[in-house]
């Protein structure tokens, strides 16, 4: 197989979805890599590196989409790629499907098979873990009275006490900010909707470490006191209620600082709204916002490698297996199908965009056969089926 490594083009992202190493090892494993150059510059890693590897550089993103047969990258693809794209080329990168009709409509019209790498992982992104730490030190940083926070210091100092911070949501992104705020010594406070979460958080930090369960009046009495709020929630699609509203910044003092890490329109922060690392801050009724939608791009060469890791095993499978085998084997891959060749596999773009689906194991025709399982990527439901 033919295998392509694009440079993100997203402004802002710095990140490669492979490094000299995976290009190393699918080499190895007889598949032909091409990579654009300067994909990995940004991230620390060289042409040389990836020639050294194995790896063929090529000059353009044209000459990636018109050669290979798997062509992966990070991020979305920006409209400038949408007419690259080839019938029955797979592609994989974070699509984000649900809320980005215009690429799933260029992904459908082109007849591509397209994976949204978001959903593919077993045990939860490396951009997730990535996201939580980052945005914790990020969420410090906007504490600070340069950047208009309150001027606490984390762990506090002699006769002055450190900072308190709520976690919204207690899944990878959470716990992850956890670990850092925690070994930092801010007082951390857990909210998620799941008692088991909570009990497991609450005995691995030896009950140091405060939960509740998630509901929009626990919020309301945390907020006077806490300093720090990052969010951690996954928000549901479509959902119009918000676990901060407006009207809730009212009751946490000036120089409070939210991070939203989920970084969700009409997500679960009323406030929100984008914001890119070139300007990342905005004050909202006295309260500093951190929004950066690209958190772990500020860390890029500490994500590539994880993140490159994790998606290596889907670019082994899809090449030795082929699609339809790769997708029996692996049920994380298999949900994590966004279209096929003109048809649309992802139920929640369904749901949301009001399109007709028809799941991954019909159109492969793979629905009896002895699948690996994996739990639904979002509670967003849609019986709007493709018929064949």
């Amino acid at each position: 197989m033919n295998i392509g490594i694009l440079k993100d083009i997203k402004k802002g992202e710095n990140r490669v979805i492979a490094t000299p190493g995976e290009v190393a090892t699918l080499t190895a494993d007889g598949c032909t890599v091409k990579g654009q150059k300067k994909a990995g510059e940004k991230a620390g890693f060289e042409d040389a590196a990836y020639e050294a590897a194995g790896a063929v550089m090529v000059d353009s993103a044209e000459e990636i989409y018109a050669s290979c047969d798997l062509v992966a990258k990070v991020k979305e693809f920006e409209p400038d790629e949408f007419g690259l794209l080839r019938e029955g080329q797979i592609v994989f990168t974070c699509i984000h499907p649900a809320a980005h009709p215009e690429e799933v409509q260029a992904l459908l019209d082109r007849k591509v098979i397209a994976f949204t790498a978001e959903d593919s992982h077993r045990y939860g992104s490396p951009n997730c873990e990535a996201a939580g730490k980052q945005g914790a030190l990020f969420g410090l940083e906007s504490m600070l009275t340069i950047h208009g926070g309150k001027g606490k210091f984390v762990s506090g100092l002699g006769g002055a006490p450190g900072i308190k911070a709520l976690i919204l949501g207690g899944g990878v992104v959470g716990q992850a900010a956890l670990s850092v705020l925690h070994a930092l010594g801010a007082w951390c406070t857990v909210l998620d909707i799941h008692i088991g979460t909570l009990r497991s958080i609450s005995r691995q930090y030896h009950e140091q470490v405060n939960t509740m369960i998630s509901t929009k009046e626990n919020i309301k009495k945390l907020l006077p006191e806490t300093d720090l709020v990052l969010n951690c929630v996954k928000w549901p699609k479509g959902c119009t209620d918000y676990l901060i509203d407006r009207s809730m910044l009212k009751l946490m003092e000036k120089g409070s600082v939210i991070v939203d890490i989920s970084n969700d329109d009409q997500g679960a922060i009323e406030s929100f709204h984008e914001t890119t690392h070139e300007n990342p801050r905005y004050v909202e009724e006295g309260i500093v916002h951190f929004c950066v939608s690209n958190i772990p791009g500020a860390i890029a060469n500490s994500t590539s490698i994880a993140y490159a890791a994790s998606v290596l095993p889907h670019f082994r499978s899809l090449a030795k297996n082929g699609v339809t085998e790769a997708c029996v084997r692996d049920g994380f891959l298999r949900r994590s199908m966004t279209v096929y060749k003109g048809y649309l596999t992802h139920e929640e773009t369904s749901a949301l965009q009001n399109r007709p689906w028809i799941r991954p194991e019909e159109i492969l025709g793979i629905a009896d056969r002895n699948l690996d399982q994996a739990p639904p990527a979002t509670v967003t439901r849609s019986d709007n089926y493709i018929r064949l």
